[in-house]
């Protein structure tokens, strides 16, 4: 029989218990290795490293040494060779996590970018109606000549003394 898969699968139980951790917990450790191995102190580590080896195998007690110049400092090579083949997949991993993040923020400012583009739209046709209604709205010095003109036209209506209703207003 076939199992359902609408149903969560059952967590098996082992002899070896396995670690709970974080589901990003090796990402955020390789980026700060990363981090750490693109930093000047880093680089003055690594050659205060390499300075002390190469003294301690040239100069030191004969007794005490471990690595032989004569053979070229195998065991540094070894050490080095090492170190680079872990920083290159980590510094991957962490340009891939860095990768995820930069995208996440491109659609965000993508995002905020639209919205910002539709306020502008909104204020603009804002700006645009606006402006219409003023065109529309009388302005003081409209009404002010639209009043001098009544009163210059009262004022001759009461001057013209063929009127008829001129004469009866002055009984």
């Amino acid at each position: 029989m076939a199992d359902p898969l609408d149903q969560p699968k059952e967590i098996r139980r082992s002899f070896i218990p396995r670690p709970r951790m974080e589901k990003d917990a090796a990402g955020k450790v390789a980026e700060g290795i990363a981090r750490f191995l693109g930093t000047p102190r880093f680089l003055v580590y690594l050659t205060v490293f390499c300075a002390v080896w190469l003294a301690w195998n040239t100069v030191g007690p004969e007794a005490l040494r471990f690595d032989s110049a004569a053979n070229g400092f195998t065991a540094l090579t070894l050490m080095l060779s090492l170190q680079a083949s872990y920083a290159a997949p980590l510094i991957l991993l962490a340009q891939n996590r860095q990768d995820d993040r930069d995208r996440v923020m491109a659609e965000h400012d993508r995002h905020r970018s639209e919205r910002n583009l539709a306020d502008t739209e909104y204020l603009a046709r804002e700006m645009a109606a606006l402006r219409i209604a003023l065109g529309e709205v009388a302005t003081r010095d409209f009404v002010r000549s639209e009043i001098r003109n009544l009163l210059e036209e009262i004022a001759e209506r009461d001057a013209a003394p063929d009127r008829p209703d001129a004469a009866d207003r002055s009984r």
